[in-house]
């Protein structure tokens, strides 16, 4: 109840209370999992959390930035970025507490999410059931953004994917695993097409509905393909548009 009412993360949340920082109905706890109510009292240090206003921003996410928090082998993150656009956006204003929605890889670039909605962001990490992918597969006439929780990304690639093997990614096969000793794992696009082909390299349009560890990279190095950039374009139903690399953006609120 923490983290929802936006106060800090999930993971410091559970270390407040484990530290015995955390008070609920007047007693202090030291399970994360103890049960509260929405309008329970809540307290860390002694002081009342109360729920923060949530905010959302998207970010065209550099390449070469980790999505994380902070980083131990001390690289730049993501949220190092969104605090230096923050504050020229909102000078002189505190910066809220807010997390990425999802991941994109350091070497990956384009649509990243923030909220301090843990709600929110919940929702749209949620797989979709298996009645919806299967519905989803069967009606061809169906849109891509008519899918909950699509992602789409335009990557280019050295060389040029013949359509029967963009058709095997839509398909789905198995790739080897990240970790040896682990199985292969299966993977698959919900969509692969041609976007736009130059003389030694190509761009696809790749829509994913699940989200598996470097799914794209490794699905086309099984084809024998090398991922020159890789840059998500849409993210269920918010779309990049015009961004600028680094430039972050306030969104509206999602909630009615």
């Amino acid at each position: 109840m923490i983290s929802k009412r936006g106060f800090c993360s999930r993971s410091q949340a559970e270390n407040l209370v484990r530290e015995g920082r955390v008070s609920l109905r007047g007693k202090i706890v030291r399970d994360p999992d103890t049960p509260a109510r929405e309008n329970d009292e809540i307290c860390v240090d002694g002081k009342h959390v109360k729920a923060s206003e949530f905010v959302y921003f998207m970010m065209n996410k550099p390449r070469g930035y980790v999505t994380t928090a902070s980083d131990e082998k001390g690289r730049a993150t993501v949220m190092d970025l969104f605090r230096e656009q923050y504050a020229k956006m909102f000078p002189g204003k505190a910066v809220p507490h807010i997390s990425p929605v999802g991941r994109l890889d350091a070497a990956s670039e384009g649509l990243l999410l923030f909220t301090n909605d843990t709600r929110w962001a919940d929702d749209l990490l949620k797989r979709k059931d298996d009645k919806c992918i299967e519905r989803a597969s069967r009606t061809s006439s169906l849109e891509h953004d008519q899918i909950p929780h699509t992602k789409i990304y335009r990557v280019q690639v050295n060389g040029h994917p013949t359509a029967e093997e963009l058709s095997q990614m839509e398909k789905g096969f198995n790739v080897p695993p990240r970790v040896f000793g682990e199985p292969e794992e299966f993977m698959h696009a919900v969509s692969a097409k041609l976007y736009s082909a130059g003389e030694k390299n190509c761009w696809l349009e790749i829509t994913l509905d699940e989200g598996k560890n470097r799914e794209i990279r490794r699905m086309l190095a099984k084809l024998g393909y090398e991922v020159l950039r890789l840059v998500r374009i849409k993210f269920c139903n918010y779309e990049l548009g015009d961004l600028k690399q680094g430039e972050i953006k306030q969104l509206n609120s999602p909630r009615p």
